[in-house]
């Protein structure tokens, strides 16, 4: 299985921390955001990682380089300003296979396991799979609901998508097919029609995450991990 972390964003919620660094590489407990994916997704064997970069991307590329000092293979997919979330994936698809890969927000922490990913199958009829989280206090509203173990937009209870999923290909090559003229889109649109259509599965997980998308809850989650 090959994994895709996003870290193309200006990170501007974080202003004036991400002005000179980019928000994937802002340290926890000494250690950049995206290294512990990295050194995460290599501890359980999935070691082709594909990361999109636009926002001071050299630092993050010079630092990781080819991921060889990781026991990664690193491929990176650079964009001249960020294409969001939707469009960073459709310009590395020609990296990313055929497969269902494993999608990570690159701005996410969780201490949720990524090993119980690689035993999940998407079945014929399923375009994607989603791992929710119990709403924060910045989302309490949530985004989705689930019925029978599918992400549905009908429930009144909801619950806030953590920036992990897995997603198959064709998914983003149908709607870039029904939608030549947007280079820039966001996952969301591209899921909306798939959740409608009942084809995207979702679990519920109740552990430790955070959006790593403020100066205060940066400082909140660096000083949890500091105390650890």
């Amino acid at each position: 299985m090959k994994a895709m972390i996003l870290a193309a964003g200006y990170g501007k919620r974080l202003q004036p921390l991400t002005n000179k660094i980019p928000k994937p590489m802002l340290p926890l407990a000494g250690k950049p955001l995206l290294q512990r994916h990295i050194e995460h997704l290599a501890s359980i064997g999935i070691t082709d990682i594909i990361i999109n970069t636009s926002w001071l991307a050299e630092k993050i590329e010079d630092y990781f380089a080819d991921g060889s000092s990781y026991a990664v293979n690193i491929t990176w997919s650079r964009e001249t300003t960020p294409l969001e979330t939707g469009g960073g994936i459709n310009k590395a698809l020609p990296f990313l296979g055929e497969e269902p890969f494993l999608l990570i927000n690159g701005d996410i922490w969780t201490d949720f396991s990524f090993s119980s990913i690689t035993n999940y199958r998407l079945s014929a009829n399923q375009a994607a799979w989603l791992l929710l989280v119990e709403n924060p206090d910045h989302n309490p509203k949530g985004d989705f609901g689930i019925t029978d173990n599918m992400v549905s937009y009908k429930p009144q209870t909801r619950f806030t998508f953590s920036g992990i999923s897995l997603i198959r290909p064709k998914l983003i090559k149908d709607y870039v097919k029904n939608h030549p003229e947007e280079p820039w889109f966001a996952l969301r649109d591209v899921l909306r029609p798939a959740i409608e259509q009942q084809t995207v599965a979702g679990t519920i997980y109740s552990g430790g995450w955070c959006d790593v998308g403020t100066p205060e809850r940066y400082k909140v989650l660096n000083n949890f991990l500091n105390n650890l």
